[in-house]
């Protein structure tokens, strides 16, 4: 783990391994506990490359890497839940993957597990996108920008691209789609109200196909 802030290294070093021994309690028999912890710090250290707020890194590196233990676990046959994953993705996972992946998560009712992450993410969402999800009722100030990872893109039964080029890797059967939508990235609130619902129309639309029960 490599931290720039070195008085606080040894305390940092701290809680990641004590976050890594309580998650290898709940992978006993798929991943061990050597892999566990060194899945925690390199979370830290992919996180700690862009972060623009360093004080909660440790503990938003501990649920990244729940998250993509959670990913790989279901790689190994070990995941018990059965829900369809989608995996939304743009440059920065700064707005519109996190708009996609706020409002999946919504219109679905818990039907989907949804992830998101940027292909070169950024340090904070732009404070007009948490603004224009929160007047739908949807809280995104404890969301952070994460790197796109490869576990997570092979656990997903759809990844939803935005914008992000070839960054995401491509994997056979695998279905991809392409969004092509406006970046909010320096956009004044009227034109992000005008992206998010785009983004809500298309997620309406693959909500009902990926769970046509529910539509």
């Amino acid at each position: 783990m490599n931290d720039p802030e070195g008085p606080h290294l040894l305390s940092v070093t701290a809680v990641l391994d004590r976050a890594a021994e309580h998650l290898a309690t709940q992978y006993v028999g798929v991943f061990a506990p050597e892999s566990v912890t060194a899945t925690v710090h390199e979370s830290y250290d992919l996180l700690a490359a862009n972060a623009a707020i360093r004080q909660h890194l440790p503990n938003l590196a501990v649920h990244f890497a729940a998250d993509r233990l959670a990913a790989a676990a279901k790689l190994h046959g070990a995941g018990d839940n059965p829900r369809p994953e989608v995996l939304f993705v743009c440059v920065h996972n700064a707005g519109r993957s996190q708009m996609a992946a706020a409002l999946l998560e919504h219109r679905s009712g818990g039907q989907i597990r949804v992830r998101s992450a940027g292909s070169a993410p950024t340090g904070a969402l732009a404070p007009v996108v948490i603004q224009a999800m929160a007047e739908l009722g949807l809280n995104l100030t404890g969301a952070y920008p994460k790197p796109l990872t490869d576990e997570v893109v092979r656990a997903a039964d759809a990844v939803v691209t935005m914008g992000c080029g070839d960054a995401c890797p491509i994997y056979p059967g695998k279905r991809y789609l392409d969004w092509t939508l406006p970046d909010p990235e320096g956009q004044d609130l009227d034109a992000v109200r005008a992206i998010r619902d785009q983004i809500d129309t298309l997620v309406t639309g693959l909500l009902a196909e990926l769970t046509p029960a529910h539509a």
